[in-house]
């Protein structure tokens, strides 16, 4: 009868159990986390962790946050596997962003149906935590615990023809060490801004993306050939910057001494440049910006800006336009960042200075036209 009504308990017991066996193959990721398992073999058993080796007067955080509607984009582009990126990036990077170390995370996933065992949307489902067990196994991250519900018609898309219909988010547990904190405080005239670039959208201003689609392709553009390209830009998988980040500021050091004293770091989400370092950091600080080289747009952006008659100021305020995260430092240490960040993958630019005026202000050289963007309190 419960089957009848949306939910199948058996589909479910061996997508949990699936899920299960996943996070035990992590427990190894981090040498600070040991976990204890009381479970006996069941999956839906107890287990623990305690934390060792960490700085002495460590502390505790935990940071919730979640895929957004770029889950609508992922699937339209059957890009499943690398879907736990977006899951990592947005909330172990609100502990690395303030110097921390992301430790374990435990995920939500809610669906209309998990269907059959082997059908499309079943498979697509165990692809989805098949990517967040590799990501946790790249980023040193234990996939602790996780929960999955099928929800009939209370989850939806607006792609009708959507494979898998779902809601995707985590909650991230993480430590700071009070020595290396990093507030922004510290941040002072003169010192270099440094870019994070980002290739793909990230996971913010994506309902502005996927709108964007819909007035040049038709509002079936999920269906469209001639979008295959443009689903496949906006649905590409952050870029994770958290065990580079991480790295930089000690956690992986002896004595847990950064290598880089970074000063601010600011990820370009929500509200981007704008909202996130100007208000959020300088402004109320008295202290200003001057971002002269950030990196160009991609192309999709550009079209979208296009396609919806967006001005310049709008795109640096609701999108990353390729610059994922900004760092705060003493120009003695950019290049040795560079550097390390090269190691990891991941390309770094000097964007610009810092500076004291009389009245703050962030200026912004715009990528679009090389126009002169101006944000004040």
């Amino acid at each position: 009868m419960y089957a009848q009504d949306g939910v199948d308990t058996k589909e479910g017991d061996s997508f949990s159990a699936f899920a299960g066996s996943l996070c035990k193959m992590t427990y190894n990721n981090s040498p600070y986390v040991k976990i204890r398992d009381f479970s006996k073999g069941h999956f839906r058993g107890p287990r623990g962790f305690q934390l060792s080796g960490l700085p002495e007067d460590f502390y505790i955080d935990a940071t919730p946050d979640g895929e957004g509607t770029k889950v609508v984009l992922i699937d339209a582009a059957q890009m499943f596997f690398t879907g736990g990126n977006g899951i990592v990036a947005m909330t172990c990077g609100d502990i690395t962003r303030w110097g921390g170390l992301p430790l374990l995370i435990i995920n939500n996933l809610d669906v209309a149906t998990l269907g059959k065992i082997n059908s499309p949307e079943n498979l697509a489902a165990r692809m989805l935590l098949w990517g967040l067990k590799n990501v946790c196994d790249q980023q040193g991250l234990v996939m602790y615990k996780g929960e999955t519900a099928e929800l009939g018609k209370c989850v939806g898309s607006d792609n009708p023809g959507a494979l898998l219909k779902y809601l995707w988010s985590a909650v991230a547990i993480g430590v700071y060490n009070p020595k290396t904190v990093i507030t922004g405080d510290e941040v002072e005239d003169g010192m270099d801004v440094l870019a994070l670039r980002e290739p793909s959208a990230r996971n913010n201003g994506v309902s502005s993306l996927r709108e964007g689609g819909k007035m040049n392709f038709g509002g079936s553009f999920y269906q469209n050939p001639d979008a295959v390209g443009y689903l496949a830009s906006v649905a590409a998988p952050a870029t994770l910057y958290d065990k580079f980040l991480a790295e930089a500021n000690g956690w992986f050091s002896s004595n847990f001494k950064p290598i880089v004293p970074i000063k601010l770091i600011s990820h370009v989400t929500g509200g981007s440049i704008k909202s996130k370092f100007a208000e959020d950091i300088l402004f109320p600080r008295g202290l200003s910006a001057d971002l002269t080289n950030l990196w160009e747009p991609s192309k999709f952006f550009k079209q979208v800006r296009k396609w919806r008659g967006m001005s310049e100021e709008e795109c640096y305020e609701v999108w990353c336009n390729n610059n994922g995260a900004l760092a705060v430092m003493d120009p003695n240490y950019s290049d040795l960042f560079i550097t390390l960040g090269a190691k990891r993958g991941i390309q770094v630019t000097i964007a610009g200075q810092i500076k004291k005026r009389k009245k703050p202000s962030v200026i912004i050289w715009s990528g679009y036209s090389n126009k002169r963007i101006v944000y004040r309190p």
